[in-house]
């Protein structure tokens, strides 16, 4: 940091298991990845390709390779996942991780019916080969999961391989834990929170009173994801007080997150 400032609340630093932040890449250019990079670089610990992006940008090798330079991890959103498995290409989408030598995966089935076991057949299967991150939660907001089904659905990815499980929001954060309005389905995640450990779930949450609700509820080093580049810094003023949106919060704090 470029000065001393006290009564801040303690980061855990990288690589770390909880306080991660997830940025999305929608189709950044190499030199918006340096400039991402030279700003926000301390501050993310894993970058997703947003759903299929990866498929049509004409740089991937080069982008996959400035943030490897970078020390930060990449993955393909889980809607490519989905785009292999309903053309039955799944053996081709495990050679597409080999060929860009991805070491995290996404599983997800927002937009296709799949079978709960099925889908835990592939976190099985891929966790042999990468690191797998599976997404909970569906795309369609007339879809509504009750708090029950997204624990029992979460628990058994997590015992089938999953690293953490990601709670589905959109790049716009209007769906799965979020009504249409952007609004935190509270109960919800709170009930989730009940059988889940906090550190095992990467809450998608793009949007700016997402993140304070977030940190305000579970602190500092909450897992978040689905944060635009240009709000990685931004956050990270958040979850240590420097915003007006968290600015008291931390400062009777006495011990870290």
């Amino acid at each position: 940091m470029n000065y001393t400032l006290n009564n801040l609340p303690e980061r855990e630093q990288k690589p770390r298991d909880r306080g991660f932040t997830m940025a999305m890449d929608k189709g950044l250019s190499i030199r918006e990845v340096e400039d991402f990079i030279e700003v926000a670089g301390d501050y993310v610990d894993i970058v997703k390709l947003g759903w299929a992006t990866s498929y049509v940008v004409p740089n991937l090798q080069k982008k996959l390779d400035v943030y490897k330079a970078a020390g930060i991890p990449v993955y393909f959103g889980g809607t490519l996942f989905e785009a292999f498995v309903i053309r039955n290409q799944f053996e081709d989408y495990r050679r597409v991780l080999d060929r860009y030598q991805m070491e995290f995966a996404e599983v997800s089935d927002g937009s296709l019916d799949m079978d709960h076991d099925e889908k835990c057949g592939y976190i099985r299967t891929l966790a042999e080969q990468v690191t797998v991150l599976s997404e909970v939660g569906s795309k369609d907001d007339q879809k509504i999961i009750p708090p029950y089904m997204w624990i029992r659905l979460m628990q058994a990815e997590l015992e089938a391989g999953a690293y953490k499980v990601i709670g589905e929001a959109r790049e716009g954060g209007n769906v799965g834990l979020f009504r249409s309005t952007g609004e935190v389905r509270s109960g919800l995640v709170e009930e989730i929170l009940t059988k889940i450990p906090f550190e095992k779930i990467l809450w998608e949450a793009p949007q700016k009173s997402q993140q304070v609700w977030f940190i305000k509820l579970l602190g500092a080093n909450v897992n978040l994801g689905n944060i635009a580049p240009s709000e990685v810094v931004p956050l990270e003023t958040i979850r240590l007080g420097l915003r007006g949106d968290t600015f008291d919060h931390f400062l009777d704090l006495k011990t870290p997150c």
